[in-house]
């Protein structure tokens, strides 16, 4: 037996190994660990992304995230919240929220965000929404009856709770199992961000496995 190279192996292997953990492990700095964690009811990993449809780092995130979110498919539970840090905002929550009821997110969300950031419409008052809403053929009736809705008031008021429980500053910013914060301006970019929000995914799922055994 070449006991030499038997050596050399095992201390490739010790070098490689603390490379593989690194870069499994997102960066200290890079994510935030909430100091009281948020029970989830899910059994698949939870990301939440909260955003306000006036911001322009939401807009420019947009993109890249639905991407990632589709590839994603069943391997988490992903869903959005939209934020009111001052009271002006809750007209956008309320906007998310019916256009969530009416089966219309896929379809809209993107639109408003370009409608906007790119075309100049701020969306900020009833008469502009509906009027943007007409325009992408939905019945105007129907629209008001869902945005002024009992269901709409409740989802808003709730996601204003969920904002509050998570401590954020900012948005855009994914929190990740009811455990983690991850944001651009933590992670440097939005790239970085999805790259961390992986990470944190992949160690929460590990955890999850080696807890059921």
């Amino acid at each position: 037996m070449n006991f030499r190279r038997l050596f050399l192996s095992f201390a490739l292997v010790a070098v490689s190994l603390p490379s593989l953990v690194v870069a499994a492990t997102p960066e200290a700095g890079k994510f935030k660990k909430l100091a009281n964690p948020i029970a989830t009811n899910s059994e698949a990993i939870e990301v939440i992304e909260f955003f306000w449809y006036g911001c322009p780092h939401c807009s420019e995130f947009e993109p890249s995230l639905a991407e990632w979110e589709k590839n994603k498919g069943k391997t988490i539970q992903f869903k959005r919240v939209p934020v009111a840090f001052r009271e002006d905002f809750v007209i956008h929550q309320k906007l998310y929220y019916a256009i969530e009821a009416l089966g219309k997110v896929p379809e809209l969300h993107g639109k408003v965000f370009k409608a906007i950031h790119s075309e100049g419409n701020r969306l900020a008052t009833v008469e502009s929404i509906t009027a943007f809403i007409e325009k992408n053929g939905i019945d105007k009736k129907t629209f008001l009856d869902t945005f002024n809705s009992f269901g709409v008031a409740s989802k808003s008021s709730q996601a204003s709770q969920i904002a509050k429980a998570y401590q954020l500053d900012g948005v855009p910013t994914l929190a990740i199992d009811g455990q983690f914060l991850t944001s651009a301006s933590m992670a440097g970019t939005h790239a970085a961000t999805l790259t961390v929000a992986d990470q944190l995914i992949d160690s929460q799922r590990q955890l999850k496995k080696s807890k059921k055994r």
